[in-house]
C-alpha cells in the first residue's frame, strides 16, 4: 500500500477574454474551456517509506553537508557571502536567468545592470532573508522571503498567496493543455499551514524532511512567479532549521544543475505519489555541491595567497584587509571598499591603486555610475563554480 498520496484533481472553467484596445472591457473572445487543477493531499502527518538505498543517500549526504559546513565554520566571514551568491545564481539558473559574476556583483553595487543580475541579487537577498528566517518556520517567513525576492514587481503581489490560476507549460495566456496547473487558489492557506506543519517535524532525517517540503511547496506554487527561487530559498531555510549547515549556504541549486530534467522528473513523480526521486535528487545535488564548493575554496585560497605574494606594503598596511574582502567580494567601489575596511573614502585611493598597479585589481568606469574595481582572477573563479554546475555529471 502507497504510503504517499498522488495528487487529485478537479475541473475547472477557463473563459478566454481580450482586453478591447483603449477601453477596460474584457470580452469573451470563445466558449469556456475545461481543465483540471491539482489538489495535493495534507501530508504534515505522513511518513514517506523510502527504499534503503535512497534513505542511505540522504542521510550520507547530510553528513557531508554538516562536514564542509564544520570546515569553514571558523572562516564564515571569508566564503558565506561568496556561497550565498553562487547558491542565489545557481537557482536562478535552473529558471534560465544568466548572468556573469561580475554583471552581478556590479548590480550589488548599484550599479545599472541587466534585468538577469538585477533578478539574481534579489534572489541573493531572499536567500539571506531565508537563512535569516530558519529560527521561525512559518508561512509568514515564507511569504517575507517571497516579498525579498519580488521587490519592486507588484504586479506579482510581493509576499501575498497568489489569487489567480498559475501553470507550468508553453502558453502564458492560457491554462489549456498545460503540463501543471497548480491547485486553485482558495487552497493555499490550508495547504501551506500543513506544510509548515510538515517543516516542524524532526522524526524524519533531515533531508529528506528538505526534499519533500520542497516538493510540495513547488506543488502548491502558492505565488504568481518566482516559485523556484522562495522554494530553493526555503530549502536553505529548512537546512540552517535543521542545523545541517550552521555558517554557510552550501550551493545545493548548484548541484540540482547538473541535472535539471532529472530534478523535474523528480518533481512530477513525487505528484504521482513517489517521493524517492526528489530525496535522491537533492541528495546526489548535496554531494556535488560539496565538491564544487570545495574547489571554488580551494583555487580562492591559492588566489589570496599568490596575491599576497605580488604585494609590498608594511604589515599593518589596509591594503592586506583589502585583498582579504576581494576574496568574498571581487567587485568594488570607492565607498564600498572604505566602508569594508571603517576609513573615510579618500583613504581607500592608495589601496585600490597599488592592488591595481601589480595587476590585482582592475579599474573601470561605469555608466551613470562612476569607477569600480574588479579582481578579474577572482570573478573567473566564480564563473568556472558556476560552469561546473551546469555541467552533467558522468554517469
Amino acid at each position: 500500500m502507497a504510503t504517499w498520496p498522488a495528487l487529485s484533481w478537479e475541473d475547472q472553467l477557463w473563459m478566454p477574454v481580450r482586453r478591447a484596445f483603449g477601453t477596460a472591457t474584457d470580452r469573451y473572445t470563445s466558449q469556456p474551456e475545461r481543465y483540471r487543477s491539482a489538489v495535493p493531499a495534507a501530508i504534515a502527518a505522513r511518513t514517506p517509506a523510502l527504499d534503503r538505498e535512497t534513505q542511505r543517500l540522504a542521510e550520507g549526504a547530510a553528513i557531508e553537508l554538516s562536514r564542509f559546513d564544520a570546515e569553514l565554520g571558523e572562516r564564515i566571514a571569508t566564503f558565506a557571502p561568496v556561497l550565498l551568491r553562487s547558491e542565489a545564481a545557481a537557482s536562478s539558473r535552473i529558471e534560465n536567468l544568466t548572468a556573469s559574476a561580475r554583471q552581478i556583483l556590479t548590480a550589488e553595487l548599484g550599479a545599472r545592470a541587466g534585468r538577469n543580475a538585477t533578478e539574481i541579487v534579489a534572489n541573493t537577498r531572499a536567500m539571506q532573508a531565508a537563512i535569516d528566517l530558519a529560527d521561525t518556520v512559518n508561512a509568514a517567513g515564507i511569504r517575507q522571503m517571497h516579498a525579498v525576492l519580488m521587490e519592486g514587481q507588484s504586479h506579482h503581489t510581493p509576499g501575498r498567496w497568489r489569487e489567480e490560476p498559475v501553470w507550468i507549460g508553453t502558453r502564458s495566456d492560457s491554462p489549456i493543455g498545460a503540463d501543471y496547473v497548480a491547485p486553485e487558489h482558495t487552497l493555499i492557506g490550508k495547504l501551506m499551514d500543513d506544510l509548515v506543519e510538515f517543516m516542524q517535524r524532526f522524526d524524519l532525517p533531515a533531508l529528506v524532511t528538505v526534499s519533500i517540503a520542497h516538493a510540495q511547496f513547488e506543488t502548491i506554487h502558492p505565488f504568481t512567479d518566482g516559485n523556484g527561487r522562495t522554494g530553493r530559498a526555503l530549502a536553505q531555510s529548512l537546512l540552517r532549521h535543521r542545523q545541517i549547515t550552521r555558517n554557510v549556504a552550501v550551493p545545493v541549486s548548484a548541484g540540482l544543475l547538473a541535472d535539471v530534467g532529472g530534478y523535474h522528473h523528480a518533481l512530477t513523480a513525487y505528484r504521482a505519489g513517489d517521493p524517492a526521486p526528489i530525496v535522491r535528487s537533492f541528495a546526489d545535488a548535496s554531494w556535488r555541491a560539496v565538491e564544487n564548493a570545495r574547489a571554488l575554496v580551494t583555487e580562492l585560497d591559492a588566489l589570496r595567497i599568490a596575491w599576497g605574494a605580488r604585494v609590498a606594503a608594511r604589515r599593518d598596511s589596509g591594503v592586506w584587509q583589502l585583498l582579504d574582502v576581494l576574496v568574498r567580494r571581487p567587485v568594488l567601489d570607492a565607498r564600498a571598499a572604505a566602508q569594508e575596511l571603517g576609513v573615510h573614502v579618500p583613504n581607500v585611493y592608495p589601496h585600490l591603486n597599488k592592488l591595481a598597479g601589480v595587476g590585482i585589481l582592475r579599474r573601470k568606469t561605469e555608466h551613470e555610475f562612476g569607477p569600480v574595481w574588479r579582481a578579474d582572477e577572482a570573478l573567473a573563479a566564480v564563473d568556472a563554480f558556476a560552469e561546473r554546475a551546469g555541467r552533467r555529471a558522468r554517469s
